[in-house]
């Protein structure tokens, strides 16, 4: 089987392709650079960035022949730039690949998403794919993940469901890990709130495997049809208990001094608005979605991904902290 991967030199999408690989599917890869290590691994790889329409004149012929397409490549929350930039990245950039998608034939369409688009600022305790999408978004990351979410579940002339892994991390990771290690280094890593928050997280690999167990249960008349899906661990975990021991196992102070939610959100509030005044580049190093990430509680009751597809962790947070710090 031909599958296609946008983003594949990615966090989530590398080892997607990785996966892909070992079961003996061919890999087509899109993304904006050449990416050797892939092309070594007898993936093909085309270069174009979706965020501009000329990716249309690529998109075309890389449609060509494929039976799945994955659509992981997104802008992250924490790489700044303003709602337009988040826009034509997370937006824009779905509806041309869907388009593509449709235009070719492609029976079967996988989103990443994010349980983002359903956090607003309150916790979320065991919730399930009911809950709606939060009324207002802190950040133009969710918000747009929750538009291209959207366009994505109302196709019609494609099978199309979104997976929403939540905080994922693991060996590679380019984001959860490096931001807390480098706030940690630089004695700014602080806990928001009471420190009782239980959040769900998701290995790396249980991420990119409900992606193949989601696209292999996709069919035009199957219930993962337009449908969103919570993916994460078998179990919660105390978020700043989970932080302490990536930091110090990796050598760095453990989480510092406490601060009220109120007080953090109300020094994140001054120091976005200050940040956008003075039209400051990349990310404020403190944010109100940030505040609330930390802050609150967000776990997810996934029946619904082993009942539609049979997703279960296959690999243990335990096992995932021996493989990522052993």
């Amino acid at each position: 089987m031909l599958t296609l991967v946008t983003g594949g030199n990615g966090f989530v999408g590398r080892t997607l392709v990785e996966l892909l690989l070992a079961r003996g599917d061919r890999v087509r890869v899109v993304g904006r650079g050449d990416y050797p290590e892939l092309v070594a691994l007898g993936v093909e790889c085309v270069r174009a960035d979706l965020s501009v329409a000329e990716a249309n004149v690529t998109l075309a012929p890389a449609m060509r022949g494929v039976e799945v397409v994955f659509h992981v490549a997104a802008k992250a929350g924490g790489l700044g730039g303003s709602f337009d930039d988040y826009y034509r990245s997370n937006v824009t950039a779905t509806q041309r690949v869907v388009h593509a998608a449709e235009k070719a034939g492609v029976p079967k369409f996988v989103y990443t998403s994010t349980p983002s688009v359903a956090i607003g600022a309150r916790d979320l305790a065991g919730a399930d794919e009911t809950t709606p999408y939060a009324e207002h978004y802190l950040h133009p990351y969710p918000a747009t993940k929750a538009l291209a979410e959207r366009f994505v579940l109302a196709r019609t002339e494609l099978a199309t469901t979104a997976l929403r892994p939540h905080l994922v991390w693991g060996p590679r990771d380019p984001h959860f890990m490096p931001r807390f290690l480098a706030r940690a280094r630089a004695g700014r890593l602080f806990q928001v709130g009471d420190g009782t928050n239980m959040v769900d997280v998701t290995y790396v690999d249980n991420a990119a495997e409900a992606h193949l167990l989601a696209a292999d249960a996709l069919s035009e008349r199957s219930p993962v049809r337009g449908r969103a899906y919570f993916i994460g661990q078998e179990r919660p975990v105390n978020l700043w208990q989970f932080v302490n021991t990536l930091v110090t196992q990796a050598g760095c102070p453990p989480v510092g001094r406490a601060i009220p939610v109120g007080v953090a959100m109300a020094a994140a509030t001054v120091i976005e608005t200050t940040h956008g005044v003075l039209h400051l580049s990349g990310e404020p190093f403190l944010n109100r979605f940030l505040i609330a990430q930390l802050a609150h509680s967000h776990w997810f009751d996934h029946t619904a991904a082993q009942r539609d597809f049979g997703y279960g962790p296959r690999i243990s947070i335990e096992e995932g902290l021996r493989r990522m710090l052993g």
